[in-house]
């Protein structure tokens, strides 16, 4: 799980890289693209094919439009705005998953988890300050890309079961390649990618592909309710890179803001796990 957080760490610093020479749907794009050829011939490796029934059913459908939400948003807000404050929104995705679950599923959510979750929410006006002077636009962007996974981690859940996480892979990479293309059209740049951009865009996609495959295995091999605090370690690699790369200094606010969603979301976590063990009782 640390590994993978990580990657995606490293591959958000490359996106945003990235984004400064060549328009943000072109990045998107070839992005998509070579994600989509990895788990291609990760697919065609394992004969599973990349045309399955199941491909047109609704979890799917959704899914399709919540991986285009959350990539597209979050992109814009690593390019957009400051890598450090669109990494600590980010962290919010598991509380919105657990407040998803309760109204989309009907799962038991008590009052000790309510309270996380509205805790973990002021935690993100926080980070964005809505009204006040200090407020960045786009760190809206980052809200609305952390909802689009949110809700494709909740679509992830109502999938098909005989849908490999290899095929999920195609599709949730394939369909990066029509926004980003319409996205580059609308905004009408020329392209203009030298040699270190298609350098950086190709890290990206590998550290995309390590990410995506070491989170599926600490998910599938780990007890969930363990390794899934470890996903709050990729704000704490995002804050170094964010530091190292691009000079950003968090300021006191956005540092308060990220360590209650992280405190918020951990705890809903770690209840969790005691609940499926029965050591507590729903609250």
């Amino acid at each position: 799980m640390m590994l993978a957080m990580a990657a995606f760490a490293v591959e958000d610093m490359l996106i945003k890289a990235a984004a400064g020479s060549v328009s943000t749907g072109f990045v998107l794009a070839l992005f998509g693209l070579g994600g989509t050829l990895v788990f291609s011939l990760l697919c065609f490796r394992q004969r599973e094919s990349l045309l399955h029934p199941a491909l047109l059913s609704t979890p799917i459908l959704i899914r399709a439009v919540c991986e285009v939400v959350g990539r597209l948003f979050f992109v814009l807000a690593i390019t957009l705005s400051s890598l450090s404050s669109a990494s600590t929104i980010l962290q919010a995705t598991p509380l919105v998953v657990v407040l998803g679950a309760a109204l989309l599923f009907n799962e038991q959510v008590g009052l000790r988890r309510w309270l996380a979750i509205v805790l973990g929410f002021v935690g993100v006006l926080l980070v964005i300050r809505p009204g006040l002077g200090s407020f960045e636009p786009a760190s809206i962007l980052a809200v609305i890309g952390m909802v689009g996974f949110a809700g494709r981690d909740l679509a992830t859940r109502a999938a098909p079961s005989e849908l490999s996480n290899r095929q999920l892979g195609v599709y949730g990479f394939f369909i990066l390649i029509p926004t980003g293309v319409g996205l580059h059209l609308y905004n009408g740049q020329p392209v203009l990618l030298d040699s270190a951009t298609a350098g950086l865009i190709g890290a990206a996609v590998v550290c995309g592909v390590v990410a995506y495959n070491a989170l599926t295995i600490a998910m599938r091999t780990g007890e969930v309710s363990v390794v899934a605090p470890f996903r709050y370690t990729r704000l704490i690699f995002a804050l170094i890179l964010a530091a190292l790369f691009f000079a950003e200094r968090p300021d006191v606010a956005t540092l308060a803001g990220g360590l209650i969603i992280v405190l918020s979301g951990g705890y809903t976590l770690i209840y969790n796990r005691k609940l499926a063990a029965g050591s507590v009782k729903p609250i």
